[in-house]
């Protein structure tokens, strides 16, 4: 479970402070998904940012299951990251020179595993997207829809507690993205938990609970009944 409670962030800008999140609580159970919306200023990637561990609220408290990311040490944040959060990114972040394989390995030799097991686990992960014919692919080699499908299978290899995943269809034409979307389905009907920032209503109608922000408030959240 992931839970927000009175969260709140500013930014100074010279003498100014300001405000950029307003009191936000929300719990988020194990295996929803859940899409996170709002317009442009809205405070969304923001908040992302804070579920993700890539910046501190300035006030308010959050816990992941039973663990508290603002109260450790950066190096066990970095743990956290690599361990607990696989990251879908609209950009794909893929290292050019790498294969479609070695790119999802990557955070993998970071979190130490051998060369066996984190290899199994990488064609394993490009199986569940579809993508196993394209491991020795080098991104240049790859559609964009393809590049997305290797980011996922990067963020799922390590067998996060969720996957939070930012604007993932946003360089995409229709027809990857609904790709995409279907992926993150099934995944999600398999029992993974999915986070989702979009702000496009075809996108967040894979989720079943929607999450609005405005003005750096929740002025929405809600489940759909099916």
């Amino acid at each position: 479970m992931i839970t927000l409670k009175n969260i709140s962030k500013s930014y100074k800008q010279g003498a100014l402070e300001i405000p950029i999140l307003h009191d936000i609580n929300i719990e988020i159970e194990d295996g929803e998904f859940v899409s996170i919306m709002g317009p442009s200023g809205s405070g969304k990637s923001t908040l992302m940012n804070i579920i993700g561990c890539l910046a501190h609220p300035t006030k308010g408290q959050y816990m992941m299951n039973k663990l508290n990311p603002l109260e450790v040490e950066e190096a066990k944040i970095a743990y956290i990251r690599n361990h607990h959060i696989g990251f879908v990114f609209q950009s794909f972040h893929l290292l050019p020179r790498l294969t479609a394989v070695e790119n999802i390995e990557l955070p993998l030799i970071y979190g130490g595993m051998r060369k066996r097991e984190r290899r199994e686990r990488a064609y394993e992960a490009l199986k569940k997207v579809g993508l196993n014919d394209r491991a020795k692919h080098f991104p240049n080699q790859l559609s964009g829809g393809q590049k997305q499908r290797v980011a996922i299978a990067r963020a799922i290899a390590n067998e996060p507690t969720f996957i939070l995943a930012d604007e993932p269809t946003g360089a995409l034409d229709s027809k990857s993205g609904s790709q995409v979307m279907e992926i993150f389905s099934t995944l999600n009907k398999e029992g993974t938990t999915i986070i989702l920032v979009t702000h496009e209503e075809e996108i967040a109608s894979y989720s079943r609970r929607r999450i609005v922000l405005k003005d750096g408030k929740i002025t929405q959240d809600w489940r759909s009944e099916s």
